[in-house]
């Protein structure tokens, strides 16, 4: 690392205490503290330039900022509160911005008081004139959850539509496969290709195809061919480039590619033809890859299996109208159970931790939040898929040429430090150290597997891990433990699988030329697509958040039983059994008592009580408070909680005057409302 002081460029983070940091670009360098007076017109995300030194003291680093080299964006969200001089403003509650934004009566547009505004940005933090605005969007209102999902992509600079030259690009395109774009192609129709996926899918990317000889598997993976129709500097292309990914929301996408290509032309619809690249791949019994070659193909897929459909006949049950694909769908589940094998006996983890389903109304209000199962039928698809992405990463690093892989770091050795502690916590002797971690992390999760501390683990594993990104370098995926690995399954939703294909197609006969990518331009490539992945990824999460709030919000002053996910210095995060929803108890909330954080074993534990909240603990809570635009959950202990061997008296009482107002009002208002969503929940609970 370069010599303190130095000048270094990177993306700022603001805290909400005003302070901030740098997230260098050059990641070999420490995130950077700059101080709150250093921050002052400073945005959260823009790019700046930092002077950077060392502080004498603790011989951290610390900045000021020199210059802003680029803004994060020209636009801003949030809620317009009109004053009465009728000026509007745009309060800045997570200190993102450093000040208010501020609108003249004339730059409102006609937006009223209480709507989600978008607002253009005329001058910046710090300028002269303040930091003002005009506004070019009305959302809605602020409390209508219909307008959720577009407040999350538009706060999270998600591009939204397409121009008018790429839909007209893809209108120019036929609705059919002609018998041009077939020419010179391997005709594999006879083949019975079938895809496997979700009940609301449309944009189908893959198919598959299985047989057994004597010596192993031979499978067939079809991927749309969406380089065929995407060029290279397109208008298409560019707007795809942006998006980076499709971002997916619930019952809403923001889809890649327009829906012509991605639901239509490119996807691997039943019963017509359609273009793809195909790996084609040779598989021992013991689920060595043995041999994999790429081409150009056509497929006309012989049947769209839903997972539940595969799960079905996988367990054994008669679907007639799938009698022509279930030998191949059965052949597919015994290589699956092979490669999965295989794959967790070398150290792949297992991180079975399902995601969060919420089911909404036509109005956009959620009316339950659980999470989503997967069966076998899942990984039947997810195997394939893994072993299709080693045999592409080995193909470009067997001709020397420059990939966009998918890499994923090993963790800090101080977050295992913290899982070994939780291990140790509650009796668990099992060491895991540096060498064959992996290995030693699949041993812990397969013996805690269908136990409550199983779940918990799995949580803390996933937390300890670094994000998986694209880099130019293939240093492995240390979560999967594959030394290569590269995405090339799904072009319609992934721009880096789009790249992989272009690749690969400069490199095998094709009856169109494609030029090689070069690493310069493919490292720029990494570094984008990486941030659009984890833009929607924020997104999801913010929008799910924001759901959560506003399903909880109904049982506010009500009671139920919760394990404690994540304990802090600052409160425990405890996750509701009843539905999937968590929320944090603060430590001012946990009870009449002074609690010391130990970080060791990770506890809270009250000084005189010598009470424990640990990870696990099952505690009765309250629901306390919702803040539904930060999608934010308070608990608080349930009124008849106490510390054992304290007197909780004063603490069970001050939990039980500061919410019996609000549970109070709550139950009132419910009672009066005639219909309860409560009882909606419920009913809908126990029927399934």
């Amino acid at each position: 690392m370069t010599k303190a002081p130095f000048n270094t460029s990177g993306i700022i983070k603001r805290h909400p205490d005003g302070f901030g940091f740098l997230l260098p670009d050059d990641t070999k360098i420490e995130d950077v503290y700059i101080p709150k007076h250093s921050m002052t017109g400073v945005m959260t995300n823009d790019k700046v330039q930092v002077r950077v030194m060392v502080n004498p003291k603790d011989g951290r680093l610390y900045g000021d900022v020199m210059r802003i080299e680029k803004r994060a964006s020209d636009k801003v969200f949030g809620v317009l509160h009109i004053k009465p001089n009728g000026k509007g403003t745009l309060e800045d509650k997570e200190n993102l911005w450093g000040q208010n934004l501020e609108i003249q009566p004339q730059d409102l547009q006609g937006a009223k008081n209480n709507q989600l505004v978008q607002v253009e940005i005329l001058s910046f933090p710090g300028h002269p004139k303040g930091f003002t605005g005009k506004v070019s969007s009305i959302i809605g209102e602020a409390g209508d959850p219909q307008t959720d999902t577009r407040r999350a992509i538009i706060m999270h600079s998600i591009p939204e539509g397409f121009s008018d030259k790429a839909l007209k690009e893809a209108q120019g395109y036929p609705k059919e496969v002609t018998k041009e774009d077939i020419a010179k192609r391997k005709d594999l129709r006879d083949r019975k290709f079938i895809t496997i996926d979700g009940v609301t899918a449309k944009d189908f990317d893959d198919a598959i195809y299985v047989e057994s000889d004597t010596q192993g598997f031979h499978l067939w993976v079809a991927i749309a061919d969406v380089s065929h129709y995407v060029k290279e500097n397109s208008a298409l292309d560019e707007d795809a480039y942006n998006k980076g990914n499709s971002s997916y929301f619930p019952h809403y996408v923001e889809p890649m590619l327009p829906e012509v290509l991605s639901n239509e032309l490119c996807s691997l619809k039943p019963n017509v033809d359609r273009l793809t690249m195909v790996c084609e791949m040779r598989i021992a019994y013991d689920g060595e890859l043995e041999s994999y070659k790429f081409y150009e193909g056509v497929i006309h897929s012989h049947a769209r299996v839903t997972y539940g459909e595969a799960q079905e006949l996988v367990d054994g049950e008669n679907l007639e109208k799938f009698a022509h694909v279930k030998d191949m769908i059965l052949q597919a589940s015994d290589l699956a159970k092979i490669l999965m094998g295989k794959r967790y006996k070398e150290g792949s983890l297992n991180l079975e931790i399902p995601e969060t389903e919420v089911i909404i109304d036509e109005s956009g209000k959620p009316v339950d939040i659980i999470r989503s199962e997967r069966v076998f039928a899942h990984q039947i698809i997810e195997e394939l898929m893994l072993i299709t992405n080693v045999a592409t990463a080995r193909f470009i690093e067997k001709h020397d040429y420059p990939g966009l892989f998918r890499t994923h770091e090993r963790p800090d050795k101080e977050k295992i430090e913290i899982l070994q502690s939780f291990l140790k916590s509650f009796g668990s002797d099992i060491k895991i150290g540096e060498k064959s971690l992996q290995k030693k992390l699949t041993r812990v999760l397969q013996k805690y597997h269908g136990h409550m501390e199983g779940d918990i683990l799995s949580r803390l594993v996933l937390r300890s891990m670094k994000q998986a990104s694209y880099t130019v370098e293939n240093i492995g995926h240390f979560g999967l433990n594959f030394d290569h690995y590269a995405h090339f399954t799904s072009p319609i939703r992934r721009y880096p699988d789009l790249v992989i294909h272009r690749q690969i197609k400069s490199l095998i006969p094709t009856h169109h030329s494609y030029r090689k990518i070069e690493e310069d331009r493919l490292q720029s490539m990494a570094t984008h697509l990486s941030a659009t992945e984890q833009r929607s990824v924020k997104a999801e999460r913010f929008l799910i958040g924001i759901k959560r709030a506003r399903f909880i919000q109904s049982f506010l002053g009500d009671e139920f039983e919760g394990i404690i996910t994540s304990v802090t210095k600052f409160g425990v995060f405890v996750s509701l059994r009843q539905y999937d929803v968590d929320g944090l108890i603060r430590v001012e909330d946990l009870g009449g008592d002074y609690f010391e954080y130990d970080e060791e074993r990770l506890e809270l534990i009250g000084k005189r009580s010598n009470f424990r909240f640990h990870l696990g603990q099952t505690l009765r809570i309250l629901v306390a408070n919702v803040n539904v635009e930060l999608g934010q959950i308070d608990f608080v202990l349930a009124k008849d909680f106490e510390l054992k061997g304290s007197n909780h008296d004063s603490a069970k009482n001050r939990t039980s005057r500061k919410h019996s107002k609000k549970r109070k009002k709550t139950k009132k208002n419910r009672r009066s409302s005639g219909k309860s969503r409560v009882s909606k929940s419920r009913r809908k609970n126990s029927s399934r």
